[in-house]
């Protein structure tokens, strides 16, 4: 007898940093629910982003091809490739009923709705971030709170109003200490009732679904509800990683973004706060994932009551960190820090893959739309460029390498922000190389020595050997990871 096709729940949050579950190792942060996925699953210890930024790691994930491949490597792309097929297209096709809440970012959202692609999602409730950014009821989180009859300038605590410029504007009511709207009335508690929504209308039916879920933190600004921030004591959260004298062997727009604010002098000076502040936007920014926690355990207890649970895989990922003060820098930019490109990925079913499995296998975000192809029974295309996990969830593929090396790269990624970097990351799992393409300076770290990247080994002579080999490598994995099918050979002539 065939299985049953599988439903399928894609919970991904934005600028969530791989460090931050509780149960893989986190003791500042109480993740009761991401925990329990952990315990009924597989979770990927080593995955990374392919890019740092959102719409070139959005742009892989969902179509299993490497950014530079998809011609989608930065934010703020007026239009998405018509050549590109993204995985809930395909499954589309296949007879999946697809629907988002939150966000898709494919394409810019600056001033309006996202201009869409073929994406194959039937049930679209859209909000790029929570603000009030659009006039023409474009964000179905402010039309949701404007049907309950709220105002979100009214209950909103932050101190910026609208994100839609920059310098955002001002909130004549801010206090001085951001603080965000009630949970109840939160983007992400909208993101998870939106979905109950959608698997309600569709559960039971002779169609398998899948939703995505894309709620807008942990991304900056960091504004928890109060009740969030009232959970962590500043006092006890960690500092950032920093050690004195590090910058003198990094690269120039890190020493410049040390002194005028990470993201190209659009988040604050590292040496203008004190530790207590550093400390505070660690609270603020694990209050902000403790809310997700919540709200994902929310759709968690909705899919045990339904009975859809054994049958639907649940995934939990984000598409790229947060640098949160490490190697004084805050937000995110042309860096591959482990706190920027590391990423959480957990899949579980438990009708068919291994429970409490943590997997140290090197695994990338471009893995994700073979596997969901994989695992519908349908053929993996041609044009595919990540390699499924099925083996590794199954166990099948116990003892086997998966990939020796994971690739991610910031080409011009962000307007205003190091337009004139283009880089390659190579991480082999001991030895991450950065190339900075056209510039004399690079990174070289090697992690077995010094995990947290703090000792830039690019210059020193006794790697000079070693860079040259990992610098071919680099180019070699940088050049074959982008080799694109797409056009499908077929003939000899």
């Amino acid at each position: 007898m065939a299985e049953k096709p599988l439903n399928i729940v894609w919970f991904c949050t934005d600028q969530q940093r791989w460090d931050t579950i509780g149960s893989l190792g986190n003791p500042y942060i109480r993740t009761p629910n991401i925990d329990r996925l952990v315990s009924e699953g597989v979770a990927f210890t080593r995955a990374y982003t392919q890019a740092p930024v959102c719409t070139p790691s959005r742009s892989c994930f969902l179509t299993g091809r490497y950014p530079r491949t998809t011609k989608a490597f930065f934010n703020g792309n007026d239009t998405y490739s018509k050549d590109e097929k993204l995985v809930t297209r395909l499954l589309a096709n296949e007879g999946y009923v697809c629907g988002l809440s939150g966000k898709l970012h494919l394409t810019s959202a600056q001033g309006r709705m996202e201009t869409r692609t073929d994406d194959g999602y039937t049930y679209m409730q859209w909000s790029e971030h929570p603000n009030d950014d659009w006039l023409h009821g474009e964000n179905d989180y402010q039309n949701w709170l404007r049907e309950k009859g709220l105002k979100w300038a009214d209950i909103y605590g932050g101190k910026y109003t609208s994100m839609a410029t920059w310098p955002p504007t001002p909130n004549p009511n801010f206090t001085g200490k951001t603080v965000g709207v009630p949970a109840e009335y939160h983007q992400t508690t909208w993101c998870v009732e939106k979905a109950i929504e959608f698997i309600e209308a569709n559960r039971g039916k002779d169609h398998p679904w899948l939703i995505s879920l894309n709620p807008y933190d942990p991304h900056p600004p960091l504004d928890p509800p109060q009740e969030y921030k009232d959970r962590l004591k500043i006092e006890d959260m960690p500092l950032p990683l920093f050690k004195e004298g590090e910058l003198e062997k990094k690269p120039p727009h890190q020493k410049k973004d040390f002194y005028q604010g990470g993201q190209d002098g659009q988040a604050e000076p590292f040496p203008d706060l004190t530790d207590e502040e550093k400390r505070e936007h660690f609270r603020d920014y694990y209050a902000e994932i403790e809310l997700v926690d919540d709200q994902f355990g929310r759709l968690l207890d909705y899919l045990d009551r339904t009975g859809e649970r054994e049958n639907t895989l649940v995934i939990f990922m984000s598409d790229h960190g947060e640098m949160n003060g490490d190697h004084g820098l805050y937000w995110k930019g042309a860096y591959f820090y482990e706190a920027l490109v590391h990423v959480p990925l957990i899949m579980s079913c438990p009708s068919r893959f291994r429970q409490g499995v943590r997997c140290d296998q090197l695994v990338e975000l471009v893995d994700i739309a073979p596997t969901l192809m994989e695992l519908a029974g349908f053929e993996v295309p041609y044009y595919m460029q990540g390699k499924s996990l099925v083996p590794l969830l199954t166990g099948e593929g116990e003892g086997m390498p998966h990939k020796e090396s994971v690739y991610s790269e910031f080409y011009h990624c962000l307007k205003g922000t190091h337009e004139d970097i283009y880089a390659t990351m190579y991480f082999d799992g001991r030895y991450k190389l950065v190339n900075y393409h056209g510039k004399e300076y690079g990174e070289l770290y090697d992690h077995r020595n010094d995990p947290e990247e703090f000792e830039n080994l690019w210059d020193d002579p006794a790697y000079a050997e070693l860079k040259a080999k990992l610098i071919k490598k680099n180019f070699d994995s940088a050049i074959l990871k982008n080799m694109d099918f797409s056009m499908h050979l077929l003939y000899e002539y």
